[in-house]
């Protein structure tokens, strides 16, 4: 089983960049965690306020423990509303 994470989040207006860019030191970070198969934080090519995320992990334990260790940026305070979703897959 795995977990994904998938979804929008709309940024506030003229941000998007500044999201994305304080995005990069969880990126890594989750990169480089063994339990996390995939992670990504992206621009939406149509929607100038809108970034995409997707994440795939082992386990919810594990994506918990990512969460709950993750830089501390204030990049949340740039998010107007969210639509995201976490799913069990089985791998």
């Amino acid at each position: 089983m795995a977990i994904i994470v998938a979804g929008k989040l709309l940024i506030r207006l003229g941000s998007r960049d500044e999201f994305i860019e304080k995005s990069r030191e969880s990126i890594l970070l989750a990169r480089e965690n063994e339990a996390c198969l995939d992670f990504s934080v992206s621009p939406d090519p149509i929607d100038m306020n809108r970034v995409n995320i997707f994440e795939k992990w082992e386990s919810h334990s594990e994506l918990n423990a990512f969460r709950e260790s993750g830089p501390e940026n204030n990049m949340f305070s740039l998010v107007e509303s969210f639509d995201v979703n976490e799913y069990e897959i089985n791998t």
